[in-house]
């Protein structure tokens, strides 16, 4: 009898599983979605014909041949994406996350280096490097790459077969306003941002199991508009979305003394980004055909935005394709907005785009929640 009744309690909650096929296919689908997305970026099968060359910037100041076919060498390496600049656009390039990477041959750069490899004595003339402080990981092979072509260039230049190393490599962090890099910034805006989609999410599923209980057709029949109605709910998410960033970006600056750099452009991101996640909030209540549904494909489209968005995973480590399909991405540009006005160190002008464009995403996902919003169950 027991027996029984414990395998007939089994089949019921296979049945009741089984019976809902968004359920079922989202609880298959995130696990080897997550998978697939994490094996992509970390190597794949083996095939590195797509992998992503790290974008640096090199200044020429010293026109040389031997500088020249340094330039030359690192052009041609499959590993790099060298963009030819001069020094002030190189730094603002790397402060600002574009690039990782600049490299600045000096004045005098070959001479000096011909002189110090044949004659053994004297001064070392000096290779300048600056770098994102938040991608040390392609900082060491950068290093590596550029002292590989520029022995090369001075070998061939000298008719030295194996020189010693006739210059200096001075590598130093570049950040505005010599801002210092704290990974804990960019860690609280990731995994804020993360758990104010889901507090978002989880607030539109109120508003379903409202809907179920009748509470919407209620508000409807009083002497409200529905843009009213709506607004409210809009603005309720949106402030507590806000006090949740808030509040995690005030126990990172307590504990692991995170700094802001413009509390205006902060502030705009912030609160752009909890519109935006108002937004998608509406949006899951607006589409959602019960709860249960909707929270395993929000659950699901809220991974897929954090994903791509790069807030556990750096954007720059994504394949080339995938890069360029973040950009449509809204976490993306609330990571870079956040990054920007923290540990990057600049301005307001940096939270100008990110802002305008999360409340961009924020009008088209309230504009469709209000076109598809059932007021009652069908």
């Amino acid at each position: 009898m027991g027996l029984t009744a414990f395998l007939a309690m089994v089949r019921k909650d296979l049945l009741l599983f089984m019976s809902d096929r968004r359920a079922v296919i989202v609880a298959f689908a995130v696990p080897i979605f997550i998978g697939s997305f994490i094996g992509s970026i970390t190597g794949g099968m083996g095939n590195n014909s797509e992998r992503p060359r790290v974008k640096i910037a090199v200044v020429d100041e010293d026109g040389s041949a031997v500088s020249k076919s340094i330039v030359t060498g690192l052009q041609s390496d499959e590993n790099l994406n060298v963009t030819l600049t001069n020094a002030g656009d190189a730094k603002d390039l790397v402060q600002t996350g574009t690039l990782a990477v600049g490299v600045v041959l000096p004045k005098a750069f070959g001479e000096g280096s011909r002189r110090a490899l044949l004659q053994q004595s004297g001064p070392k003339p000096e290779l300048g490097v600056f770098y994102d402080p938040s991608r040390t990981i392609e900082v060491g092979m950068v290093q590596g790459l550029v002292t590989q072509h520029v022995m090369q260039a001075i070998a061939q230049s000298a008719g030295v077969p194996r020189p010693s190393l006739p210059f200096t490599l001075n590598a130093a962090p570049e950040t505005s306003n010599r801002v210092p890099y704290n990974a804990y910034a960019h860690s609280f805006a990731g995994m804020g941002i993360q758990f104010l989609l889901f507090s978002a999410l989880n607030l539109g599923i109120e508003m379903l199991v409202e809907r179920e209980k009748g509470l919407w057709a209620r508000l409807r029949s009083a002497p409200v508009s529905r843009f009213l109605i709506v607004g409210g709910k809009v603005a309720s998410i949106t402030i507590i979305s806000l006090m949740t960033l808030l509040v995690s970006f005030g126990f990172a600056m307590f504990m692991f003394k995170v700094r802001i750099s413009s509390v205006v452009g902060f502030f705009a991101v912030g609160t752009a980004c909890s519109m935006m996640a108002a937004g998608f909030g509406l949006l899951i209540a607006a589409l959602g055909n019960s709860p249960k549904t909707a929270r395993g494909v929000s659950t699901l489209a809220a991974l897929v935005m954090v994903m791509l968005g790069g807030a556990w995973v750096p954007t720059f480590v994504f394949p080339k394709w995938m890069q360029q399909v973040t950009l449509a991405i809204p976490v993306r540009w609330a990571v870079d907005g956040l990054d920007a006005t923290t540990w990057r160190g600049l301005g307001m002008s940096s939270a100008l785009i990110p802002t305008v464009i999360l409340l961009a995403f924020a009008a088209v996902f309230t504009a469709i929640s209000l076109v598809r919003f059932r007021w009652e169950e069908a």
